[in-house]
């Protein structure tokens, strides 16, 4: 077993090889080495990497199946929220939109602002634009931002007796509905800008116009006629044929019906895109006490994980599941370095850890000295020997150590000790790995063995041929 462990080190963490997949690293071995249920040892061995799991792209389908929300009871009760930053900035100052939309009629309205705005000025335009035109809503959908978490926002929707509804972390796709109708807004103002030459504040509200009076597929209808009962005029349509009632109980009849045949209309709309949905999708369910990676990317501000770069690992962790939020999304435990992130994630932003959770080192908890040395500790013991000399008997432990490396391999080291062994640190001392032994121990620093300085840096570096001179030079000095 012990042959065989060096064999797939080699063959797979080492500079010759870089971590290929499972398939490529079995055809290679195969030429030169056989042993029962190889290929599925080999597997084995690559699905447990720490390094693959951190690194490689999944080419799975996205995990979660899709989760519609419920539709509304009435117009104007669900309200959904959201920015477009990055603008160019006007005349006026502005450089963002705020996008606010009805989840039963799609109205929508589109608000110019100034990023810099205070919590208490976006209350000021909430009031002014929202509640005094459609009410007070009963729930707000919205991301994590600085706005929707603050404590102004959420003190001012508790006294208008609104619930507040947040998307689990970094997953945009809670409010799909909103991140799809800030795509139609920039398309039109990019429209606006290359046809008209104007900016993009005074086209906003014939944007806004344009969007509410337009036909949307899941109602079957335009907003305003939603809305209002009809669509409003424009110059291609300047008046409605046939006669309105605009009085009567026949008016109010005529609101209810149009809300049921919406409500149809969106249910059936939900049901389409959601059977078109989950065939691109799998399911995918943990259990408390798992542990997962969690990705990560450039765009998800993945500065607080410290984490940055092209060359990034697209997975961070390891970490554990608490407790688990709805259907698809998961709360985990995140150290307190990262006590600002929210710590419920969505089932997609999760990776399982196939490896047995202590064997697996993470190497941010590796607190490296001014010296190159750091320390170890042991997690357990696996299996004990005694070794005879002429005066006693010595109990000897194999214990992993943790950790043991950090160049190329997360897993500890199974190395035997003597029970007398209280500490042991790793210095490199002339390029050559010394063990420092507890008190008990004569003399006090000690040299590894060939096997154990092998399996803890030089099989991750050098190929086999050249195994024999560094031993020569490991024993020469």
């Amino acid at each position: 077993m012990e042959l065989r462990k060096k064999i797939l080190d080699e063959a797979h963490t080492s500079m010759f090889t870089m971590h290929p997949g499972s398939n490529k690293m079995y055809q290679d071995l195969k030429q030169k080495f056989w042993w029962t249920r190889m290929k599925r040892e080999i597997t084995k061995y690559v699905s447990e990497c720490d390094v693959c799991q951190r690194v490689k792209a999944d080419h799975l389908k996205p995990a979660g199946m899709l989760q519609p929300l419920a539709v509304p009871d009435w117009k104007w009760e669900d309200v959904h929220m959201d920015f477009i930053v990055g603008l160019p900035r006007t005349q006026k100052g502005y450089d963002s939109i705020w996008v606010i939309i009805d989840c039963l009629t799609k109205s929508a309205h589109f608000l110019p602002i100034k990023i810099h705005y205070t919590a208490a000025t976006y209350a000021e335009l909430y009031i002014s634009w929202i509640v005094s035109l459609h009410g007070v809503p009963q729930t707000i959908t919205s991301d994590r931002g600085s706005l929707f978490v603050s404590r102004f926002w959420e003190h001012l929707q508790a006294a208008l007796g609104t619930k507040l509804i947040r998307s689990s972390a970094y997953h945009p796709q809670t409010s799909g509905q909103v991140e799809r109708v800030n795509q139609i807004v920039e398309d039109m103002l990019r429209a606006c800008a290359l046809t008209y030459s104007t900016k993009w504040d005074e086209c906003l509200p014939l944007a806004e116009f344009a969007y509410n009076n337009s036909y949307q597929k899941s109602l079957e209808m335009a907003p305003f006629e939603a809305l209002y009962g009809r669509r409003c005029r424009t110059p291609l349509n300047w008046s409605e044929p046939g006669e309105h009632v605009t009085f009567g109980p026949e008016l109010v009849t005529q609101a209810e019906e149009q809300v049921k045949f919406i409500h149809s209309n969106l249910r059936r709309a939900q049901s389409r895109q959601k059977s078109y949905s989950d065939k691109r999708r799998r399911p995918l369910v943990f259990k408390e006490g798992d542990h997962v990676y969690l990705r990560v990317s450039p765009m998800k501000g993945v500065h607080r994980f410290g984490v940055k770069g092209k060359l990034a690992p697209r997975y961070v962790g390891l970490f554990k599941i608490t407790e688990r939020c709805g259907s698809v999304a998961y709360r985990i435990e995140l150290p307190p370095h990262l006590a600002a992130v929210h710590d419920v994630f969505h089932v997609s932003q999760l990776k399982k850890c196939l490896r047995v959770p202590e064997e697996v080192v993470d190497t941010s908890q590796i607190q490296i000295q001014p010296d190159l040395t750091y320390e170890e500790h042991p997690l357990k013991i696996f299996e004990q020997k005694q070794r005879l000399t002429r005066r006693r008997a010595i109990n000897f432990y194999k214990i992993p150590w943790m950790p043991m490396t950090g160049f190329g391999s997360l897993s500890p080291s199974s190395v035997y000790c003597p029970a007398s062994v209280s500490n042991r640190r790793l210095a490199l001392r002339r390029n050559v790995y010394m063990v420092h032994l507890g008190p008990a121990m004569q003399p006090a620093r000690h040299q590894v063995t060939w096997d154990e300085f092998h399996a803890a840096f030089w099989a991750h570096y050098l190929p086999p041929s050249l195994i024999e001179l560094k031993q020569r030079e490991f024993h020469a000095l």
